[in-house]
């Protein structure tokens, strides 16, 4: 069982930054492929971006690469993800995913979720 919170969203300005994080509960979190996910008002939840367990391997949307990046600290039980450039179209709520599987992160069918954190960015 793996229980996720996120943390640092906000209001931004277009062109600005923020930095969330997923902290994670128990101590398999090393096993996991960890996902962001974003879902806008009326909008299906959609994949951002995934990385896996050992941190070696990492994956992007295309509408985030160059602009976001995914990371980890195994030891923390923390996944973060920092987001530059950001464009009012990244408006959504960000929600952190668990998986063993990578295939099920990245096809947005993982078995743990957190609750989500809400970043608007203003034009």
């Amino acid at each position: 069982q793996v229980a996720l919170v996120e943390s640092g969203g906000g209001l931004v300005q277009a062109g600005g930054s923020l930095r969330l994080s997923c902290a994670a509960s128990g101590r398999t979190f090393s096993y996991y492929t960890m996902g962001w996910f974003r879902q806008a008002p009326g909008q299906e939840r959609e994949f951002v971006t995934a990385i896996s367990s050992d941190a070696v391997s990492t994956y992007y949307a295309d509408s985030v690469k160059g602009r976001f990046t995914v990371s980890r600290d195994n030891a923390k039980n923390t996944v973060y993800l920092q987001m530059n450039s950001l464009k009012p179209e990244d408006t959504a709520v960000y929600f952190c995913a668990a998986d063993a599987s990578t295939i099920s992160v990245v096809t947005t069918q993982a078995q743990y979720w957190g609750q989500g954190t809400q970043v608007t960015v203003s034009s």
